[in-house]
């Protein structure tokens, strides 16, 4: 089949994509003109958004080529339906669409239990651009240990039950609101709160068993 965005697969080298318009009139513009079937509008879109649903399927799944495939699906689904979207906020819409994606996935590795030959390693590109660990000073020694750090952040990530890992990557890293994540979610408000504090504590813990690695990061916490 031929693909349908050629730009999806610009994400395996790494490329850096727009996450925000320059106008929100003209995101709302390449909407309209994708529920009349402008092809180059949504392409548009993806190419604002792809970057954002790849990485919540990578966090989510722990797999670059199962994260390109949900990401790939997402998209799909979301030209599929685009008719009947009205008065959205996109981002939102397509990271509803990619979390479900993802529950699918996780749904039927629970029904056929497999080993992920392709996780992501320190030494793998995809792997560090997981959860990003700032730092000014890009000497080899640091490069090596923000790998270790990047690697270990999304391992713990990994462990949290999905319920709590979708509403984690959500509020904290995509930057949605309460009420998005519960759209998001189909549930309550007080649900999502409840399922990030779970989350964040989880987290804190395994920070704090790992002191080596996550000293900083724990004194901040």
């Amino acid at each position: 089949m031929t693909p349908l965005v050629p730009a999806l697969l610009e994400w395996r080298h790494g490329v850096e994509l727009k996450e925000s318009m320059e106008a929100q009139s003209d995101e709302q513009e390449l909407l309209e003109r994708s529920r009349e079937g402008d092809l180059d509008a949504f392409n548009g879109l993806v190419l604002i958004y792809q970057g954002a649903v790849y990485n919540l399927c990578l966090r989510m799944l722990g797999s670059p080529q199962a994260a390109e495939d949900a990401t790939q699906e997402t998209f799909l689904s979301a030209y599929r339906s685009i008719r009947r979207v009205r008065g959205v906020n996109v981002k939102a819409w397509f990271l509803r669409i990619a979390s479900n994606a993802c529950i699918d996935e996780l749904r039927r590795r629970k029904r056929r239990p497999q080993v992920s030959l392709d996780a992501p390693t320190p030494d793998d590109d995809a792997g560090q651009r997981v959860l990003e660990v700032p730092d000014s000073e890009a000497g080899p020694e640091r490069l090596a240990l923000r790998g270790e750090v990047c690697e270990a952040l999304q391992a713990e990530l990994l462990r949290l039950p999905p319920d709590q890992r979708l509403a984690v990557i959500l509020c904290d890293i995509e930057g949605l609101s309460y009420e998005e994540i519960a759209a998001n979610m189909s549930s309550s408000i007080g649900t999502v709160k409840s399922r990030i504090s779970r989350g964040r504590a989880r987290m804190r813990e395994a920070l704090r068993a790992q002191p080596e690695l996550f000293g900083d990061l724990v004194r901040h916490t």
